[in-house]
């Protein structure tokens, strides 16, 4: 099956295969205290600076609701786009764990801006109102569009005007990183974010995702936080082999850089075929579009993907780090083929 449901459909990156079987030699002490935990630890830091603090968890879930915790208290809020997957994607997470409140903004893009987030900024000091304590963006969108390093240090300046932190949700982070053709660091720590989400699932790991905190005053006992939300792996070392390797030579960017451009060449393909809208910039790896119901019900029945907004008839089609230009002609002619029959 080739599939552009999720780029969480692939298969493992050999690089990472191999980074995995190495690792399973000897024994190896649990729960982080290993080799291959203390070397991913300085990996990370050279990527966003000596203060970076980082902490496996199993999935991206995990990873974005320790840092809220580290951010948050129960009374206490969050900003966000009204698409973010912290709203939309993790079944309440925030309020379960955490016990603290998303405060939504709907945004045409999926970005949020100084604006928008200024709508939800009130309430302060007054005890009958969830208090704004932190911003979360998307890096990409679920929308598959993208912040500039400029957007994200404007949020990240307005957040610290109010006392408050800057979450980066990076499950997809290398795809931003690779469209906007800059380093990892200069999207996060440079741009201002307290705490980020580093996702590696999406892009050739196995299984395994990182909290990272770029801010020390965030860095407040948790590794006794990350095992109450039972996210504390014992044999840690092959989670961090996987990230470990992931971060050396480039290896990240390759990975995101090809499924950014398999995701370009479709777009390339349909734009322009009769019956197709493009719904959203193509920035990342992913082609929101918007066709007939008959047609993209009829592409199911060789291709899963989802069907983003069915009442509009929107899907998108995904893009992964192992999706080759044989699988998109493949797709298109099939799209074509039935485009011409209706």
């Amino acid at each position: 099956m080739r599939s552009f449901g999720s780029d969480n459909h692939s298969g493992i990156c050999p690089e990472i295969l191999k980074a995995i079987a190495d690792a399973n030699a000897d024994h190896a002490l649990a729960y982080g205290d290993d080799e291959y935990t203390q070397r991913l630890t300085a990996r990370i830091r050279t990527h966003f600076g000596e203060t970076a603090s980082p902490y496996l968890v199993f999935n991206g879930t995990g990873a974005n609701m320790l840092c809220i915790d580290a951010m948050c208290r129960s009374h206490e809020a969050v900003v966000c786009a009204e698409t973010a997957h912290i709203n939309v994607d993790e079944c309440g997470a925030p309020q379960r764990i955490v016990g603290c409140r998303l405060l939504t903004v709907d945004t045409p893009d999926g970005k949020l801006t100084p604006a928008l987030v200024r709508t939800r900024l009130h309430g302060f000091g007054f005890q009958h109102h969830s208090q704004p304590r932190a911003i979360s963006i998307t890096q990409p969108t679920e929308l598959g569009t993208c912040y500039t390093l400029d957007e994200i240090r404007a949020l990240a300046d307005l957040a610290h005007e109010y006392n408050m932190y800057l979450h980066i949700d990076g499950a997809r982070l290398a795809n931003a990183a690779a469209t906007l053709n800059c380093s990892l660091r200069a999207l996060t720590t440079d741009a201002g974010a307290d705490c980020m989400s580093l996702g590696g699932t999406k892009n050739g790991l196995l299984m395994g995702e990182c909290a990272v905190i770029l801010n020390p005053e965030l860095d407040n006992q948790l590794p006794y936080r990350r095992k109450q939300m039972a996210q504390l792996g014992s044999k840690m070392r092959y989670m961090a082999a996987q990230m470990d390797r992931y971060l050396q030579d480039d290896l990240w960017r390759r990975n995101a850089e090809h499924s950014n451009a398999m995701a370009q060449r479709l777009y390339q393909a349909v734009k322009d075929l009769p019956g197709i809208r493009i719904v959203y910039p193509v920035e990342a790896n992913s082609v929101f579009v918007q066709l007939a119901r008959p047609i993209w019900t009829k592409l199911q029945e060789d291709y899963f993907f989802y069907d983003w907004i069915e009442d509009d008839n929107i899907v998108r089609w995904m893009c992964s780090f192992d999706t080759t230009q044989e699988d998109i002609d493949l797709f298109v002619a099939k799209l074509q083929s039935l485009l011409k029959e209706q």
